[in-house]
């Protein structure tokens, strides 16, 4: 009786779906996950788009912090160079929105690899402080470049269209959002079969010892950047496209807090972990609001405190994760799908 899962060749070890089945489920998901539009109501598709959204940022963050181990603060300010190129290219040179988010990923990638420069000479908290400051430039940039932005009173994002068909709801979003989710999945799982993200990899695990092998610490940190800022710079695309408005307040610190919480609820260092993060945190305020909504009947004040309650939770959840399953929630699922993939024999 086959109870384990055994390796004969470096190819079979390094193949994304491991058997047939897998592949099989894969594809029913895939369909499953693609008809949701057909029969899923208007306000939970507004939901999906913002978890769709959530996974490619997040996915871009764990690839620099994660994998990398560059801890950034940065993000909120990438994705609001993402969204505001995307909306000036539509806006000005009325750039189609297949060209205008490939665009506005390639400027954040540029200005995220400017940012990943003192990473050379700075890590962890110092690191982390510079790009926090760079969220401030960002910031300041937005509101004082008029011309550009819109300042303090914003952007109108034109409506995303094929021709004459509209991508004008969230349905139409939907199709949008998720296949550039799974792309952005597919090419992150594969580059980390790849020469570079083994080189990422070395450069997270031990720095100097990557150097000694040969690896260009400073090519593969800024290349970092540049794919991670790009992930991050398209996700800010999307946020604009479904927002149709955005401003300097649709892009606060705080965003960048609610992305570095997913990675590490999920689990850093894993796409999987990405993915479970961002469902996890974008789902989290729906579920409060709608048990206090259905307490709002006996304890009215609970409206009122919701913001307060999700950052309460919010912080008591990372601790708890901290502390008990510092692996994130995919080390979790890996460890239930081992104990019955080796049933009955686990030990």
């Amino acid at each position: 009786m086959r109870c384990g899962d055994f390796k004969t060749s470096y190819t079979a070890d390094m193949t994304i779906f491991e058997s047939r089945s897998a592949r099989v489920m894969m594809g029913l998901f895939l369909c499953v996950l693609f008809t949701l539009p057909l029969y899923t109501p208007g306000f939970l598709l507004d939901i999906i788009n913002r978890i769709g959204i959530a996974i490619i940022g997040a996915v871009g963050l764990n690839i620099l912090t994660g994998f990398t181990g560059q801890i950034s603060l940065g993000n909120a300010a990438f994705m609001a160079i993402g969204a505001f190129s995307c909306g000036y290219l539509g806006t000005r040179f009325n750039v189609p929105f297949y060209l205008s988010i490939p665009l506005a990923g390639i400027i954040t990638a540029t200005c995220g690899m400017f940012v990943g420069i003192p990473s050379l000479r700075i890590k962890g908290l110092y690191l982390a402080m510079a790009t926090l400051a760079a969220h401030f430039i960002v910031e300041f940039l937005i509101v004082k470049w008029e011309s550009v932005t819109g300042g303090v009173d914003g952007m109108s994002i034109p409506t995303p269209a094929l021709g004459s068909y509209e991508l004008n709801s969230d349905a139409r979003l939907f199709v949008l959002i998720f296949v550039i989710v799974v792309m952005a999945v597919l090419f992150a799982k594969n580059l980390f079969r790849s020469k570079v993200g083994k080189a990422f990899v070395a450069i997270r695990d031990q720095a100097v010892s990557a150097e000694v092998m040969g690896v260009n610490i400073l090519k593969y940190k800024l290349l970092s950047f540049g794919i991670s800022s790009f992930y991050v710079g398209v996700a800010g695309a999307l946020i604009a496209y479904q927002a149709r408005i955005i401003s300097p307040e649709t892009f606060p610190v705080s965003l960048a807090i609610d992305y570095l919480g997913m990675i590490i609820i999920g689990g850093l260092g894993s796409i999987l972990g990405s993915i479970y993060g961002a469902i996890f945190i974008k789902l989290l305020p729906e579920l409060l609001r709608m048990v206090t909504t259905s307490l709002s009947g006996s304890y009215p004040e609970l409206i009122y405190k919701l913001a307060a309650m999700k950052e309460l939770v919010f912080g008591a959840l990372v601790i708890i994760f901290l502390i008990f399953e510092p692996n994130g929630m995919a080390s979790r699922w890996h460890r239930i799908k081992k104990y019955w993939k080796l049933y009955p024999f686990s030990h």
